[in-house]
């Protein structure tokens, strides 16, 4: 009987075994490569701090942008930005005051060198809350400040001027010219299109429609314009004359002989700022540079003396992430209704961070940091209610003024415990106004009509093709007076005194913060510092607590729309659009636009209101911005 033949079976066992073998090795390999590559992701991850700073390292603000209350546009749009690196335009006063406040306590940092040829500037308040912090950082620390730019606007100068050392480009300038405004004035424009402005406003100097029924500011405005202005140019040069140990009077008596004196120098202006003690010295970059590594310590990877720039420090500053805390809502921008991104407000959602701040237990008192002309009198009462209601939970209120807190911006201050303006904030304005454009003559001239029926004249009481009802423009009227009466009654309660003392000093008129404390519209002037350190003692937190800016949490569907750009698309297309038509605009209107700076700011906003037709939306704007 013969034998079976076995040999395929053992060999499909052979081969069977050896794929085994070679496919576990296989799985095992990469199972391993996979282990070695997360072992070195986590290790790389723990070591991924910056680098330790050494002795003697030059912390370098270059500061780059405006300096805000608080970064503007999608957190999608700024991370594109900073991956790209390209300019965000922003620099948040608070990430500036914590740099400095850090780098006074860290030995390693030795000195600062201020980097101002790209600092956008600010108001006057808060470049006073920067030159402040620079005080600071020098008084506790005993380190040098060094300040250097190819030029020096007024702005970058004010800030500089803080330094213990100013140098500037042996081609370079300071540009120190003055403050004031001047505006354009529509009246025969709008006469000859057949135009009518329809301006209704309570407060003899609310004058932001001025321009609309006028040809030339009137009295009013020349005085109000005198008086802030003067003051705050007073503020300007005395502080600058007190850090450069000039003598008072130094900055005017230069400008009234700048022909003379830049003459007398050939026409070097660069010259002209040393010889009048603006700066310590000229220098080009390479100069700077031997300066500081000579000063400090070379760095021989980089060439050039060691250094950490101001974005790379900031990022190494760690927060507290729990214990008590003063929640701190910024209010920066215009005031509009309904909902408003970051670096405006919105009516409803900052109502809803501070109604967050007041529902988080971790929060003890709230500090409203405000920045705004105002704006929509509607969103200015929620938000006011909501810090009415903050108080009445027992959380304690402060309110901060930064450059502007004016008309709307002064409205949402009016619930708080303390109300504390930097000498220089442009607040007041309590003043209300509207305004219901017509174009019934530009109809006429273009042979156009109108014509219909309603079943009230309420109906078509505002039509931008018709003349304004009478009936509907006292309706009007009615209701921004009353508007008016509630603003100053309102500030007459907040205040604790009576509408008509308020109504003396309000009419639509702006003071700056140490003129409204003379008039008690606030309760002292100080620093954001100061409110700060107000609220912790009235909530009985650590003299140093823990400070935490309410803003508002996107949601995992936003945060992953932002990043496909679907937040923005409008946005896109409209910067499309515009560029496409700022391509095909003849050259008179290129330089119409330059001749009417701001043109789209004075009339894009009118379309709204003849969008909407809204007959009782009120307006408290002061349309003040700073110097």
């Amino acid at each position: 009987m013969p034998i079976p033949d076995d040999r395929p079976g053992f060999l499909r066992r052979f081969f069977g075994g050896l794929w085994w073998l070679v496919d576990g090795s296989r799985r095992l390999v990469f199972n391993l490569l996979f282990l070695a590559i997360v072992v070195a992701l986590v290790v790389g991850w723990l070591r991924s701090g910056p680098p330790r700073l050494q002795d003697k390292t030059v912390l370098v603000l270059d500061l780059r942008g405006a300096l805000v209350e608080q970064y503007s546009g999608s957190p999608r749009q700024q991370a594109l930005a900073q991956a790209q690196g390209q300019d965000t335009d922003q620099v948040a006063l608070r990430d500036l005051l914590g740099v400095l406040d850090a780098a006074a306590r860290d030995d390693k940092i030795g000195s600062v060198l201020l980097m101002l040829d790209d600092f956008g500037g600010a108001g006057l308040a808060n470049l006073r809350e920067a030159t402040m912090a620079l005080e600071r950082f020098r008084k506790a620390s005993g380190k040098k400040v060094v300040a250097w730019a190819t030029h020096y606007s007024q702005a970058q100068y004010y800030v500089a001027a803080a330094a213990d050392e100013v140098y500037l480009h042996p081609m370079g300038m300071v540009g120190i010219q003055g403050f004031g405004r001047m505006r354009n004035y529509y009246l025969d424009a709008f006469d000859r299109l057949g135009v009518k402005a329809n301006v209704i406003r309570v407060g003899k100097y609310k004058n932001f429609g001025e321009p609309y029924f006028a040809n030339e500011p009137s009295k009013e405005t020349l005085e109000s314009d005198a008086f802030l202005y003067d003051a705050l140019w007073s503020s300007y040069t005395s502080a600058v004359e007190a850090a450069r140990k000039l003598p008072a009077g130094h900055l005017m008596k230069g400008i009234d002989a700048l022909p003379e004196r830049l003459a007398a120098k050939g026409g070097n202006v660069a010259q002209l700022a040393l010889a009048e003690k603006l700066v310590d010295g000229l220098k080009t970059p390479d100069e700077l540079r031997a300066m500081l590594i000579e000063r400090g310590a070379r760095d021989e990877t980089s060439k050039s003396f060691r250094q950490v720039r101001f974005a790379s420090y900031l990022d190494r500053q760690s927060p507290r992430h729990s214990g008590p805390a003063i929640g701190v809502v910024v209010a920066e921008g215009n005031i509009e209704d309904g909902d408003a991104p970051a670096g405006a407000i919105g009516g409803r959602s900052t109502a809803a961070l501070v109604r967050k701040a007041r529902e988080d237990d971790d929060i003890k008192t709230v500090v409203l940091r405000v920045n705004s002309p105002g704006g929509s009198a509607f969103a200015s009462e929620l938000i006011r209610r909501e810090l009415e209601l903050t108080r009445a939970a027992g959380k304690p209120v402060v309110v901060s003024m930064g450059d502007v807190a004016a008309s709307g911006g002064y409205w949402i201050a009016m619930a708080a415990d303390e109300v504390i303006a930097d000498p220089s904030t442009i607040t007041g304005s309590i003043g209300v106004f509207g305004m219901l454009p017509t174009g019934e003559g530009l109809m006429e001239k273009l042979s156009l009509h109108t014509g219909g029926y309603a079943t009230t004249w309420l109906a078509q009481g505002y039509d931008p093709r018709r003349p304004l009802d009478p009936r509907f423009a006292g309706l009007v009227q009615s209701a921004i007076g009353g508007i008016y009466t509630d603003f100053i009654g309102k500030a007459a309660a907040a205040r604790k005194t009576t509408p008509d003392k308020i109504d003396a000093v309000a009419q639509g008129r702006v003071w700056t913060g140490t003129q409204a404390l003379e008039r008690g519209l606030v309760d002292r002037t100080g620093s954001y510092g100061d409110a700060l350190a107000a609220a912790a003692k009235r909530a009985k937190l650590d003299p140093d607590p823990r400070i935490v800016y309410v803003e508002r949490d996107p949601g995992p569907m936003e945060r992953v729309l932002r990043l496909l750009g679907a937040d923005t698309l409008a946005g896109q297309a409209a910067a499309v659009v515009e560029q496409q038509i700022a391509a095909r605009l003849p050259p008179s209107a290129a330089a119409a636009d330059a001749l009417w700076p701001g043109w789209r700011r004075e009339f894009g906003w009118l379309s709204d209101v003849i969008e909407r037709r809204q007959p009782f939306t009120a307006t408290a704007h002061c349309l003040c911005t700073p110097p």
